[in-house]
């Protein structure tokens, strides 16, 4: 009997160790947030309340102001308000509608085997996460409560949710997106991605509770088979078992089980078993090997004694419950099943019954379950009752794999908690064949997707009860595209495997055409299987995760999605052959027919009649398909073939994912393109395709589908398929790049305004003639001199606070064979122009013949062509529309070669070559460490471009305002600037080496570091004296580690000033001097921040003496514009403070040098002699934070001085913080600067060139004050840094994706993949010939080596190492 439950609950005690769940996969939360708390939460303190925000626009998402927080013994109950009533999820129960009900309904969460009847019960699965929808923009989020306790959840109209729990803590996570789809990607990040099943597992699905023996079994195995339907797995419910017993079979009714699945394996097909986790006690005395072990081992839950075993009642009778959280308990049930799949080979694992209970609210939760006090290894039943079927999936998991080793099986459960999904799939349990229950279970299945178990389905036709014909082949229309597709039902009831109902029935036809659908589309369903494991997509999806933007959909749940592309419509009620269905905004394609749909956002009557099932593609997908077969063993052998249904933009695009189909680990990938459809693979498993081939095929104009079929390709070799056509969208160029463009603006600035489908296609965009026309032109042997004035039909100023420059003067430039100069300007006004030298011929090449390009000049509207002579490539056509020059917005676009372009920085770019499809990268010097388009620390706005004839070329734009350039898939780039003026230059190669070439010519090559500096560096920031470098060093040399060079970071300073030692490293001189006399190199850091009100701080007094730093404009204010530094250690009190109300208040102020001016580079120089003469000796300079970083925003006291424009301009490029002006972490944009030759200019023209300016002088003063090479390390550049410095990437972080990225290739665990080019290449470590080339190759990645080929033909010199270059 278990002990009644005290009713008091007093108040939790703040020292009381609670309960908190073992969860495998979620980890402690880390102190290190991405940005400050303050920024998404807020708290309130009497009475205590927190509010979760969203950063952007700080709206309430998740308020417990609302109500009170109760936190007693045995009663916790948190309520918050909810900024809309669109909430999706909570589980497990039958919700009679996907998005709830927010009229003060309760839900009960406590795991519990009942059926799923539509009343509001607690089911198997215990979810407590629910996803908001906040509005028609797609903005989501979803919250996470992580309790394992049984609990309510109430939903009430405020819109409001009350949680209500009997124990544990409340462990909220909160995630935040753009789109219900990314939340949900968040979420199973934090719980556990997917795991993708074989492919096998795919298939349909066959299983009945009770089939009374082996033959019967056969017999409906053959009936089916018979019939000729695509069928791959037969089940066996606990009728097989020897008295329902775990790990045993009946000798008599199942004699044959041990050879049954070589049965199925002869015709390709699987076998599942059940295992039902309770375990018999003996019977009368007879043997039963499993308990026995069992008991020998303690692996059972106990009592609340904590020793005996607690003992219960299922189908075998009196039974005993393991206890998964045991690691003794888990390598039993290890053994067990080894020991059974010995006897009975199979090939996947069905789990039921993880503890049993009845109705929660009927006053007893131990009603039909263990009692609450039972005892585990991870803790009461009270608190782990709910896990115990993910403890029994973390165990069978554990034997699956040792069991089936390197081959992929599947296991599926029936109780669940949030991260089973990693491991298995679920079904949607005992339900009823009904029509309610064909409904119900599309809600279950998408809920499941939420809840990160995408292998989900229902019991097809019902468990309980008789089918009709109806219902059944309605169900078994729809139950062919549910991802886990299984027909079964229970004891007692009518046969209803399709062949039942007889070989010529319309269920058995209506069947067999969607099930060869369904294994038509495997490759794509399997492909979604890949996304969901890799990236957290769903696979079944709500029709508002593609179109949230639509309110009609937001209450679509009869309807569904496989992925992006695939709208599932089925017959859910008797007796109807025409429904009312939703047509969401898109262009839709009948699947069977391929006609398109004319009807879109709209409501539609759509005739299915009995046959039929709703099904279509949405224009834009490309589908990979494969002829069907009867088992997917068969159908892999097949061709495969592409469905390619092309959008309103006359576009598609696709993916496949292509493995054995079995095997843990291995993966081929097939990217299908726009347009250009072409096949990658990422590792060679085993041709599975043979005829090499190219497919030209233009389209006609209306859009339609195509299909290929029969495809068979060689992994590895590249396919077109070409379409020729032109697409109106793609020229477009978009004349609102700033957000929020509606039809009112766009037509304010002169410009067309036409609604797209297509995802980033701009609605706003130039007329065909926007832009500037020629007045005059004259053409000389060296060059073009035009003059161009604004076509006057456009007069429209589109940004009132930057008039339009009327008329320009454009003057083109023949340098070199290989090198030209465009620029233009406006010759009435003196604009800023970059005085960064760069190396010009005194004299053009005048020889026409002799130059690898031609320049013609286009009018209405004015462009600029360059053509490459060779081939008559186009590589540079800006006579396209939306060419701009107004004061403080310039842009200018042209068309490009191809789409391989490189180049442009510095920001974190996924991929080394640039992805067209409307992309767009912003360049401003900051500190910001490297993240997905955040500007980082340097500009370099040169690309190189890749034509299709092979040739390269490259482009400079010699401006140093704030910029982004755009990239669409025209193809085409617009780069657009906030001041300056145009000013390229092109280099044409033709080789990419012989680009980079020129293009190092003309802006200065690189230095050639110190020998030593070759050698291997370390540092850090955060060494604590200098005894920790010196214990450091010693244990280098020690392990015999090769290693030239030590840095120190600023912990070496004095409160981070400049030249001053702290006195934690008094003793570094002298480490130093120690370590460079056993051949050992030093570099130590200097920020360009220097303090301005110390006591005594000679750097800045003398400094101050010569005038050096930068100041505002006199008629302004005359003083310098004061700065703070960055601080990096905060006390335990100033780190419950905002960082920017701690550098208002506590940092010093800090003044900026101008390193344009000769005196700066004197004292500079000066400073770092005195340094290195009277405190420590060096090898080199690290020079950082010059962006110029400043941890307050423009000046002390936030507030800039003169045109506020210049902090905020007319055009803002899409920068870090943009919202917050360009000031944002450095100086104000009307500070004053002072060029070398007198010349005053604006922070705001030379922000980016202010790292460069530094670089040089640093340069120039360690030369002289060592009298050696050495190195410089600049963290800020600008082309031609390179002369003078190295560059280091920045503050990245310790994760693979930043291994990746420091590269931009890709890695891999066990292999890697790479292109051996066409030539002899021997492995390094070898000196083989690796015999491959011009192909790509899978290499292994052992811990010990890194993969290093040398080209045949070369001769390399090299040298025996040392641990330094010093001995060399």
């Amino acid at each position: 009997m278990c002990s009644p439950a005290s009713p008091l609950s007093p108040p939790c005690c703040l020292h009381n160790k609670r309960f908190e769940v073992p969860h495998v996969h979620i980890r402690t939360v880390s102190s290190n947030p991405s940005s400050p708390i303050t920024n998404t939460l807020d708290i309130a303190h009497n009475p205590f309340g927190l509010t979760v925000r969203r950063k952007e626009n700080r709206r309430a998402l998740f308020d417990t102001t609302i109500g009170p927080l109760v936190f007693a013994d045995q009663y916790l109950q948190l309520s918050a308000k909810l900024p809309s009533h669109n909430i999706f999820g909570l589980g497990e129960h039958v919700h009679t509608r996907y998005r709830h009900d927010t009229n003060w309904r309760t839900w009960p969460i406590f795991t519990r085997d009942t059926q799923p009847n539509g009343r509001a019960n607690n089911l198997y699965g215990h979810h407590p996460f629910f996803l908001c929808l906040e509005d028609e923009s797609g903005k989501s989020f979803g919250v996470f409560l992580l309790n394992s306790n049984a609990m309510e959840v109430t939903l009430q109209p405020a819109p409001a949710v009350t949680y209500r729990t009997i124990g544990g803590i409340f462990d909220f996570y909160i995630f935040f997106g753009d789109t219900p789809e990314q939340v949900v990607q968040e979420y199973l990040e934090l719980i556990g991605r997917p795991v993708i099943p074989p492919y096998w597992s795919m298939g349909f699905q066959l299983s009945r509770w009770n089939y009374g023996n082996l033959s019967e079994v056969k017999r409906v195995v053959e009936r089916n088979r018979a019939v000729g339907l695509p069928y791959d797995i037969q089940y066996t419910d606990i009728d097989y078992m020897e008295h329902m017993k775990d790990f045993t079979y009946d000798p008599v009714r199942f004699k044959e089980l041990p050879e049954f699945a070589e049965y199925l394996h002869e015709k390709g097909q699987k076998y599942i078993l059940i295992l039902v986790r309770t375990t018999s006690r003996r019977v009368g005395g007879a043997p039963y090997e499993s308990y026995d072990r069992g008991m020998e081992k303690n692996v059972w839950v106990t009592k609340s004694d904590g020793r005996t075993p607690i003992v219960g009642r299922v189908w075998p009778g009196e039974t005993v419950f393991p206890d998964f959280t045991s690691e003794t308990c888990i390598d039993w049930w290890v053994d067990e099943y080894e020991r059974f799949y010995r006897e009975i080979k199979h090939d996947a694992l069905w789990i039921v019954r993880q503890f049993r209970n009845h109705k929660i609210l009927n006053e007893l939760l131990y009603s039909m379950t263990l009692c609450m006090d039972a005892k585990q290894e991870w803790g009461d039943n009270y608190d782990v009752h709910s896990l115990y079927g993910y403890s029994m999936v973390l165990a069978t998991e554990k034997a699956l794999q040792h069991v089936f080793g390197p081959n992929r099986t599947m296991m599926l459960t029936r109780s669940s908690f949030p991260g089973v999904g990693k491991y298995s799939g679920h079904w949607l349990g005992d339900n009823t064949a009904t029509w309610n229950d064909i409904k119900w279970a599309i809600h279950g299945m998408l809920e499941f997707g939420l809840f990160g178990i995408p292998y989900i389905g229902a019991d097809i036709c019902g468990f309980f009860g008789d089918s009709s014909e109806e219902l059944c082949r309605r169900w078994m229309q729809v139950g062919a595209f549910y991802p886990f597709s299984r027909n079964h039902n229970a004891m007692n009831f009518k046969p209803q495997d399709p062949a039942a109902f007889g070989a010529d029935s319309v269920l058995v036809k209506t069947s067999k055409h969607y099930l060869r659908i369904r294994y038509t589309l495997l490759p794509y369903l399997y492909t979604l299987f890949y996304k969901a494991h890799t990236t957290g997509e769903t696979v079944v999806r709500p029709v508002l995760h593609e179109f949230y933007s639509d309110r009609a959909t937001w209450d679509v749940d009869l309807q569904f999605l496989w992925g992006k592309h695939l709208l599932i419509t089925p017959v859910l009620d008797p007796g109807v052959d025409t429904i009312r269905v939703y047509i969401p905004d898109a262009v839709w394609y009948d699947y069977e027919t391929m006609e398109r749909l004319t009807d879109r956002r709209k409501h539609v009557d759509m005739y299915l009649p009995a046959d039929k099932l709703g099904l279509h593609i949405r224009g834009g997908a490309v589908l990979p398909t494969q002829r069907p077969e009867v088992t997917t063993t068969h159908s892999r052998s097949n061709p495969m073939g592409l469905v390619i249904a092309l959008d309103d933009n006359n576009q598609a695009a696709g993916e496949l994912f292509w493995d054995d189909g079995d095997s843990r680990g291995i993966t081929i990938s097939v990217s299908l393109n726009k347009v250009w459809l072409y096949f990658r693979h990422r590792c060679v498993l085993k041709p599975f395709l043979r005829r090499k081939g190219k497919f030209n095929s233009p389209f006609p104009t209306r859009p339609r589908v195509l299909f290929l079929h029969g495809l068979s390709l060689t992994l590895g070799e590249t396919y077109l398929v070409r379409w020729d056509m032109e697409d109106e969208e793609l020229q477009r160029f978009n004349c609102h790049p700033e957000e929020n463009a509606d039809e009112a603006k766009c037509k304010s600035r002169g410009c067309i305004w036409k609604p797209s489908s297509t995802e980033r296609v701009p609605w706003c965009f130039y007329p065909k003639d926007y832009g500037y026309v020629v007045t005059a032109a004259t053409e000389t042997d060296s060059g073009i001199m035009v003059d161009i004035t604004r076509n006057v039909k456009h007069r429209i100023s589109a940004r009132p606070d930057s008039p339009d420059i009327n008329n320009l003067r454009v003057e083109i430039r023949y340098h070199t064979s290989d090198l030209l100069q465009f620029k233009i300007w406006d010759p009435t006004s003196d604009r800023f122009e970059v005085p960064v030298p760069l190396s010009t011929p005194d004299a053009p090449e005048t020889d026409e013949n002799k130059r690898l390009y031609k320049v013609l000049i286009s009018n209405k509207p004015f462009g600029i062509q360059v053509i490459r002579r060779s081939t008559g490539t186009k590589i540079w056509d800006s006579s396209v529309p939306g060419f701009t020059f107004s004061d403080m917005f310039i842009q200018v676009s042209t068309r490009l070669p191809s789409k391989f372009i490189y180049g442009f920085g510095e920001t974190e770019h996924p991929t080394f070559k640039h992805d067209l499809n409307y992309h767009t990268w912003g360049m401003f010097s900051k500190d910001q460490p490297p993240g997905y388009k955040m500007n980082c620390y340097g500009v370099h706005p040169f690309y190189m471009g890749l034509e299709d004839t092979a040739d390269a070329h490259g482009v400079l734009l010699l401006n140093s305002n704030a910029m982004d350039v755009t990239f669409q898939p025209t193809p085409a780039l617009t780069f657009r600037t906030v001041g300056g003026i145009l000013d390229f230059y092109m280099v044409l190669g033709p080789t990419p080496e012989m680009v980079v070439q020129e293009y190092t010519a003309l802006i200065g090559r690189p230095v050639l570091p110190a020998y030593w500096s070759l050698g291997f560096q370390l540092c850090r920031y955060g060494y604590a004296n200098d005894s920790e470098i010196k214990s450091l060093y010693k244990d280098m040399r020690a392990a015999g580690i090769p290693y030239d060079v030590q840095y120190a970071d600023i912990d070496y300073m004095e409160r981070q000033l400049d030249f001053v030692l702290d006195s934690e490293f008094a003793g570094l001189p002298a480490v130093v001097d120690s370590m460079r006399n056993e051949g050992m190199r030093f570099i130590f850091i200097l920020d360009p921040a220097i303090s301005g009100n110390e006591t005594r701080y000679p750097a800045f007094e003398r400094g101050q003496a010569a005038d050096v730093f930068i100041k505002w404009p006199k008629h302004l204010k005359d003083d310098i514009v004061w700065g703070k530094p960055e601080l990096y250690q905060l006390s335990l009190f100033l780190s419950l403070i905002s960082w920017p109300f701690h550098f208002q208040i506590y940092r010093a102020y800090t003044a900026f040098p101008n390193f344009f001016r000769t005196q700066t580079a004197t004292w500079w120089q000066k400073e770092i002699q005195d340094f290195y003469n009277n405190i420590m000796k060096f090898d080199g300079l690290w020079i950082d934070m010059n962006e110029p970083a400043s941890f307050v925003h423009g000046t002390v006291g936030g507030k800039c001085l003169g045109d506020p424009l210049l902090e905020n301009p007319p055009y803002m490029p899409p920068l870090e913080s943009k919202h917050l002006g360009l000031n944002h972490k450095t100086l104000c944009m009307n500070s004053e600067q002072i060029l070398n030759n007198g010349r005053k200019v604006r922070h705001y023209d030379v922000h980016n060139l202010y790292g460069w300016s530094h670089t040089k002088p640093s340069f120039d003063a360690l030369l002289s004050v060592t009298g050696k090479r050495g190195v410089v390390v600049t963290r800020s550049t600008y082309p031609s840094s390179g002369k003078w410095a190295g560059h280091w990437l920045g503050d990245n972080f310790s994760r693979w994706d930043q291994l990746v990225k420091s590269i931009i290739g890709i890695c891999r665990f066990r292999e890697v993949e790479g292109y051996l080019p066409n030539a002899r290449w021997y492995d390094y470590h070898t000196a083989k010939d690796v015999g491959v080339r011009g192909e790509m190759i899978s290499l292994p990645t052992p811990l010990s080596h890194i993969n290093l080929h040398v080209r045949g033909g070369y001769i390399l010199p090299q040298q025996k190492p040392e641990n330094t270059t010093y001995y060399r």
